[in-house]
């Protein structure tokens, strides 16, 4: 059993777009309220506070501000919840510290029990009508909670999370290395390339010229909320032909290998060159990435990474040969040692492919592939070898 989620159109009118305001509001105001008490109460005692304390001191707060007894009560408590979630990221090093919500950001809200889909397509959330919901394809499973969410594009969606019984395809197919690139999306160790489509570039001029008009308003003003619109769309197109593209590549991908070794690589680092950081943040590695594991595992395709700081594109991947002075200029290359002429991406693409299953320590420079193999071999033959792998 695993869970699966739906994302569906909805289209409420403007009373329910009202609530729905006022239900973004209440969630938000929770949130930061709680978020605001944590940090002091540490910072004044040393002390941490959890969802348990914050549970009880959210009864005492609805008699504070009355208006929040107006929205659905299970969907403060679940915001109480993902504020949990984000200090445990918080402690465990996987995420920042959490930051306080903004109306101008995406608005969101999500209800646990006591919701419904009729026949008719519309979806009933308590303290509130039915809302018109389209349903573009079946949606299987039991379902086990619904988030509404609104984007600042203005369009409101709902995200419904089931619970049903995942088949995974079987392993078949072939193994590939796959380097990440930007002149090229994406390279393979078989010689395919995915063209980088640059959309966030290709819409930049576009994008100035609104964010200029936005600049000009004045706050608070319709016309303002109007360009903060355009803005707003343009971004979400940007977004949604990314999405498409890479939903598309992901998926030959995992359905014609099984399996796939790409780079780990640091992109937070990355984004930090102030040169690349714009080509970095369009191309999304992350995301893809993302894409590639939870594909991966519904189509039989296992995804490997390999150490961030092996030379994959310096590496000669027919002799091992290290050249040190390849720099991002050049994009292809003579091997002095065995005359290999090399496409950079391609050498790359193959390196992270053979050394995804390799124990050879990837250290650079310092041995050949044939030469680590031999030196391996004659250490477990020592007492020495074999107190050294029985520690690692």
């Amino acid at each position: 059993m695993g869970n699966k989620a739906y994302k569906f159109r909805l289209y409420p009118n403007k009373e329910q777009s009202a609530f729905l305001a006022k239900c973004f509001g209440c969630s938000r105001f929770v949130y930061n309220h709680f978020l605001r008490l944590t940090t002091d109460v540490y910072a004044e005692s040393k002390k941490s506070l959890r969802y348990k304390e914050w549970a009880k001191l959210l009864t005492g707060l609805k008699s504070e501000f009355e208006w929040l007894k107006e929205v659905n009560s299970q969907a403060l408590q679940q915001t109480l919840k993902d504020l949990e979630s984000a200090f445990v990221r918080f402690f465990k090093k996987v995420g920042g510290f959490p930051n306080f919500k903004k109306k101008s950001n995406r608005q969101s809200f999500r209800v646990p029990q006591h919701f419904l889909i009729d026949n008719n397509g519309f979806l009933n959330l308590p303290k509130m009508t039915p809302i018109k919901m389209v349903i573009h394809r079946e949606m299987l499973g039991t379902p086990k909670n619904v988030t509404i969410f609104k984007i600042p594009s203005g369009k409101y969606y709902a995200s419904i999370v089931t619970e049903q019984d995942i088949p995974h395809a079987p392993l078949n197919g072939d193994k590939i290395g796959l380097d990440l690139g930007l002149k090229e999306f994406a390279i393979t160790s078989k010689g395919d390339k995915f063209e980088n489509p640059k959309y966030f570039q290709k819409s930049l001029r576009r994008l100035k010229i609104r964010q200029r008009r936005l600049s000009r308003k004045n706050k608070g003003s319709s016309n303002r909320s109007k360009a903060r619109l355009a803005v707003a769309k343009i971004h979400e197109r940007v977004r949604l032909q990314r999405q498409d593209y890479q939903h598309k590549i992901s998926l030959k991908l995992v359905s014609e290998n099984q399996r796939i070794s790409a780079e780990s690589l640091n992109i937070k680092g990355m984004v930090k060159n102030r040169k690349l950081a714009k080509q970095i943040s369009d191309v999304a590695w992350g995301n893809f990435l993302t894409m590639l594991e939870y594909k991966g595992d519904v189509y039989g395709c296992e995804v490997h990474y390999v150490d961030r700081f092996f030379p994959s594109s310096k590496r000669c991947s027919n002799c091992g040969y290290i050249k040190q002075d390849l720099t991002l200029a050049i994009r292809e290359w003579e091997c002095p040692e065995c005359k290999s002429f090399w496409d950079r991406d391609i050498n790359a693409a193959l390196n992270l492919m053979l050394f995804s299953e390799s124990k050879i320590p990837l250290e650079e420079g310092k041995f050949t592939p044939d030469q680590l193999v031999e030196i391996l071999g004659m250490n477990r033959d020592t007492g020495s070898g074999q107190e050294a792998t029985g520690a690692a």
